[in-house]
């Protein structure tokens, strides 16, 4: 599709209210309200740094605000980004605030045991119910939501949402080095810059390209609520964007990758090839 007069200020405008949106919503714990404030883990920076502070692959303390921080700001580059066709918005937003809430649910709430689709499988059949199990079914719920409002017919609502949701795991499994999430989802968002949710993309590509100097410094990291919320949008740009041939060839392609992850590890196959390792690498310090 050509990239249209009303595509380039749809991406142009949705991209500057979502950075200045996340860099807002990223400095927002630091400047709350002081202590004796009502309620909220944002009252004061030390609340802050006790509940969002994780360690990376360092063992060095970086902070989960890049991702709420980075979904808050897609969120609301999408809302004003104009030329974007209602449907389109509706789902888009469907998507990254579903996708966002579920995985900061399991940020927040989640422990270091089951991991991966067969972890969270093996435990429901011990009868545990994992904030992983919880956080897959409610992303593709919220998903299959975000496709529906497409306005589509049954079959490509189910196709729509295991596209969407299935994208929003598979940018997550990504999420294990320094900026390598934020550079897949902004490799894979040029595509989609030239598509009916070009808007809503280029809200996505402005939020992360806001903060990736945080993630590549190793001040903070997407976590679940970034890297879900990031996915479920490219997921649900493709889903406006592409006929069904070509949404279910990426299906099956993004399914391929999740079911290849639970036996090989992308962070393995990125460092034995120069190319891969020398782009993920790159801005690192």
């Amino acid at each position: 599709m050509p990239f249209t007069a009303t595509g380039w200020k749809g991406a142009a405008v949705g991209a500057a209210v979502g950075a200045a949106a996340a860099r807002a919503a990223y400095a927002l714990p630091e400047r709350g309200p002081g202590p004796g404030a009502a309620g909220g883990v944002f009252r004061v920076a030390e609340h802050a740094r006790d509940v969002w502070s994780r360690t990376n692959f360092r063992g060095e303390e970086v902070t989960l605000l890049e991702g709420p921080a980075v979904a808050a700001g897609t969120c609301a580059g999408i809302l004003a980004a104009p030329g974007l066709d209602r449907r389109v918005r509706a789902s888009a937003l469907a998507a990254t605030a579903g996708a966002a809430a579920f995985g900061c649910y399991d940020d927040l709430s989640g422990g270091a045991g089951a991991r991966g689709f067969r972890g969270h499988l093996a435990a429901l059949a011990r009868g545990e119910v994992t904030t992983g199990a919880v956080k897959i079914a409610g992303i593709g719920g919220t998903g299959l939501a975000a496709a529906a409002m497409l306005g589509r017919r049954p079959l490509d609502v189910l196709v729509d949402g295991a596209l969407i949701a299935g994208a929003a795991n598979l940018l997550n499994l990504f999420d294990l080095r320094p900026g390598r999430a934020a550079k897949v989802a902004l490799a894979a968002g040029a595509a989609g810059l030239a598509g009916p949710a070009s808007g809503a993309v280029g809200a996505m590509c402005g939020a992360t390209a806001a903060l990736v100097g945080e993630d590549l410094g190793e001040r903070a990291m997407l976590g679940d609520a970034g890297a879900n919320a990031m996915g479920a949008l490219l997921g649900a740009a493709a889903a406006a964007s592409l006929p069904r041939p070509a949404r279910l060839a990426l299906l099956a392609g993004v399914a391929g990758l999740t079911a290849a992850s639970e036996y090989v590890s992308f962070s393995k196959v990125i460092a034995g090839n120069r190319v891969l390792r020398r782009i993920d690498e790159a801005g690192r310090r």
